[in-house]
């Protein structure tokens, strides 16, 4: 190992989380109480030796102790503190959210719903109550994937395709029929539940993906209502205490199990490792859409079964982002995202086709980014199309598993400098810039134009001169 290695808290947090006492974890690893102390105390580096012995014993992901996932948290909580005006050392930060994972969570998650203390911030709204818990939860949720896995082994014995196996649970075990009815007899609903006449009613605007997945989601909230109900108990209470954040947490776990019956669990992760996480193809294996592959490559977090930590993002034209869903705290994981430089953007430009970019963020950290327009449904002529662009991302040291990185040297290969957007980005000299960052301090020129109409110091981020 090229540097040592101190993971004492999550050594500590993984011990506590599974009930263990120190005796017992140390009986386990063959190593004394003391020296289990010290690790866990970071007064110890974890050695290799160790390390690969608590895989093993415990069956947990080694990545679990080596990942930046820390890193990224202090990032994100230097960035929030300067932001509010009182910037801190990174260092301290680091060693901060080392310590206190728990605590750095939560401020956090305060500081993305814009309910800091002491202050008059409007309440946090329902959607970004319920994008904190799913980063919180880094978007993967074991019981349902466990639920709907069963139950996708079950239907696979009937030997009918999932779409036809799907239809007939629904009628044999609910007594509801599917109908797909014309979009001018349905015009406003894409999927709904005739009660009274025992029918799930679907618009032919949906394609064979789509009608798939919707009646996935109608057997979620008949089948999986338990786990869903057990999963919304788990939340933070600000959002229990939200109604409506409650229910629209519900419509993303629903839609999170039906996504994992169409593709379950252990055979998607298999079918993504071995191709490269290629995605057309995954989309033909599984019959799923671009969008449906792409959401579910976020999710792939099972301790000792885990995938490539992805990032999604979905925009439309005018940079606003409608999904937003992330394995980890990767840059642009709770904000950000309308830099025009990031390849997202630059997708609407070539429709339908996949598009690769090596990007760096102003922290340093280098992405991989996958992008490609999508559109979420048929359009009947003279309706409105509406149009969409997703990208997926990862770490750039994940990059190497990924087909799409065949052929390109990753350690040399220029990255584009991006940022959240105009307002939250310090870079002095981005010739794209369209408004300064708030806080800056501008410096006006009146007899020199720059390549930017807006000069200002960089805003310091707390640390000092090495």
């Amino acid at each position: 190992m090229e540097r040592k290695l101190f993971a004492g808290p999550r050594v500590r947090r993984l011990r506590m989380g599974m009930g263990l006492t120190q005796s017992r974890m140390a009986a386990d690893l063959g190593l004394s109480v003391s020296y289990l102390n010290l690790l866990e105390h970071n007064q110890r580096p974890l050695s290799a030796k160790v390390l690969l012995k608590l895989a093993e014993t415990y069956e947990v992901d080694v990545r679990q102790f080596t990942s930046a996932d820390s890193d990224r948290r202090a990032e994100d909580i230097a960035a929030a503190l300067a932001k509010a005006g009182a910037p801190v050392s990174r260092t301290d930060v680091r060693e901060f959210a080392e310590q206190f994972p728990d605590i750095a969570a939560a401020l956090l998650r305060l500081a993305e719903t814009g309910d800091a203390p002491g202050t008059a911030a409007a309440p946090p709204s329902p959607l970004a109550l319920v994008r904190a818990h799913l980063l919180d939860r880094g978007n993967h949720f074991a019981d349902l994937d466990s639920h709907a896995e069963a139950l996708a082994d079950e239907l696979r014995l009937s030997g009918l395709p999932l779409d036809a196996a799907v239809q007939e649970r629904l009628r044999t075990r609910h007594g509801l029929s599917v109908r797909v009815l014309p979009w001018d007899v349905m015009p406003d609903k894409l999927r709904r539940h005739d009660h009274h006449n025992r029918q799930i009613l679907l618009s032919e605007v949906l394609d064979s993906a789509s009608r798939l997945f919707q009646l996935c989601v109608q057997l979620a909230q008949l089948e999986a209502k338990a786990e869903i109900e057990a999963e919304i108990a788990t939340a933070a209470p600000q959002l229990q205490a939200v109604p409506v954040a409650g229910q629209l947490l519900a419509a993303n776990l629903a839609s999170y199990w039906a996504a994992a019956l169409m593709m379950p669990y252990a055979r998607f992760h298999a079918a993504a490792e071995s191709s490269g996480y290629d995605m057309e193809l995954l989309q033909a294996r599984f019959s799923a859409g671009f969008e449906q592959v792409a959401h579910r490559l976020t999710t792939l977090q099972r301790p000792g079964m885990r995938g490539i930590p992805f990032m999604l993002l979905r925009t439309d034209r005018a940079g606003q982002i409608s999904k937003r869903f992330a394995a980890g705290r990767l840059p642009f994981a709770a904000d950000g995202g309308q830099c025009p430089l990031w390849v997202l953007h630059e997708a609407f430009e070539q429709p339908g086709r996949i598009l690769t970019q090596i990007a760096e963020v102003e922290g340093g950290e280098r992405l991989f980014s996958i992008a490609r327009t999508v559109r979420p449904q048929i359009t009947p002529w003279g309706a409105e199309r509406p149009r969409f662009a997703i990208a997926l991302a990862c770490a750039l040291d994940h990059a190497r598993g990924l087909v799409y990185a065949n052929g390109i040297d990753l350690n040399s290969h220029p990255a584009a400098p991006i940022g959240p957007g105009c307002t939250a980005c310090t870079r002095p000299d981005c010739r794209q810039r369209s408004a300064p960052p708030t806080g800056a301090d501008l410096q006006i020129d009146r007899v020199n134009r720059g390549l930017t109409p807006y000069s200002f110091n960089r805003i310091s981020t707390g640390d000092s001169a090495s």
